[in-house]
């Protein structure tokens, strides 16, 4: 049973790692506490378009504005002290400045675009005058800044770019994403136990806890899984997986079997994960419970929970559900009984794997 688990703790690892968590391990131990302490910010701004650099006020005043909002103290002035550097270059016409075209950072959605060459912000930070690996961009819905111009009649591209700019700033949640970056793990609680905190802040705020590895939240995120908001429910039982705390597990099997529908299938995901990390056997029989669902998605998620801690009374269950599905392939298959399919063989060839090392 030990190698079971040992193996087992390995494939999660693999599971939950995220680029953010994997670049934090190149981090030394006096960065990590120096990032963790920050408190006063020296903000950064540079302003580019077609006509030279321009006025940044707007621009740092919208970047100030939102990281006081968390709770930093903003320093404009580089003669002040200051813990470290966020610096925001916004362009007309973006030079690109990114990481590589592929893995980590370049595959994420608020990534650099190498290929983009119309208006962008790029956000970095310093930590002692060095720059860190973590890169965001926003940009405009155009990229052609005199033709969109043009068509909103604005007299100025640069300045009509640039306010559209403002507004991406105005939107994007880059202080939550660069709070967790620096692991301030209780800064992140602060805000989220604040009752103005709107929903959207509150679902990436657990999203990070959980790239975090937060036990510190546990408590709140069990409280957040029996929310009527699904998305703040299912933020939460993708938290509890990556975080892992077994104290997690008799509440994830109530909503498992008791929730909403909607919600069961992200819980029994969180559910195979958490379970399998401490090779804890109650999860099986309800596991096993909630493969007597119709609910594909439901079904197909309880299958690869069974598959992360082989247990040889899954093992026939799973093959009675697998048996009609055999004849299934080809691209005119239903793609969710595909998935299925595919859940089914390699969780049984999981449970034939344990029983042979072991």
């Amino acid at each position: 049973m030990k190698t079971v688990i040992c193996l087992s703790m390995l494939l999660l690892v693999c599971l939950v790692v995220t680029e953010s968590s994997a670049r934090k391990e190149l981090l030394t131990s006096k960065q990590k506490e120096l990032l963790e302490k920050a408190e006063r910010v020296l903000v950064e701004t540079i302003v580019i378009t077609d006509s030279g650099s321009i006025d940044p006020a707007p621009l740092v005043e919208v970047v100030s504005r939102r990281l006081k909002e968390v709770g930093y103290t903003i320093v404009t002035d580089p003669a002040q002290p200051h813990d470290l550097v966020f610096r925001v270059k916004c362009e007309q016409r973006k030079v690109y400045e990114g990481p590589s075209a592929h893995g980590g950072d370049a595959d994420l959605p608020d990534s650099p675009l190498r290929v983009w060459k119309g208006p962008a912000c790029q956000l970095i930070y310093l930590l002692e005058e060095k720059k860190m690996g973590w890169r965001k961009e926003v940009r405009t819905e155009f990229q052609d800044s005199i033709q969109a111009a043009e068509t909103a009649k604005a007299p100025d591209p640069g300045a009509y770019a640039m306010a559209k700019l403002k507004d991406r700033l105005e939107e994007y949640d880059f202080p939550v994403l660069i709070t967790a970056e620096w692991g301030q793990e209780d800064r992140l609680l602060k805000i989220f136990d604040d009752p103005s905190t709107p929903q959207p802040r509150k679902v990436r705020i657990i999203s990070m806890l959980g790239y975090l590895f937060s036990a510190k939240a546990v408590p709140r995120l069990l409280t957040a899984l029996k929310e009527p908001d699904l998305a703040v429910a299912k933020a939460a039982a993708v938290a509890l997986g990556n975080i892992g705390q077994k104290e997690s597990i008799p509440v994830m099997i109530e909503v498992m079997r008791s929730g909403p529908r909607e919600l069961r299938a992200e819980v029994a995901k969180g559910l195979g994960i958490v379970g399998a990390l401490h090779g804890d056997p109650s999860i099986i029989p309800p596991l096993l419970e909630a493969l007597n669902t119709e609910d594909l998605a439901l079904k197909t998620e309880v299958v690869w929970a069974l598959g992360k801690l082989p247990d040889r009374r899954a093992y026939e269950p799973l093959y009675q559900i697998y048996k009609p599905l055999q004849s299934v392939r080809g691209p005119d298959a239903d793609p969710q009984v595909k998935k299925l399919k595919e859940a089914l063989n390699w969780s049984m060839k999981q449970i034939d794997t344990w029983e042979y090392i072991q």
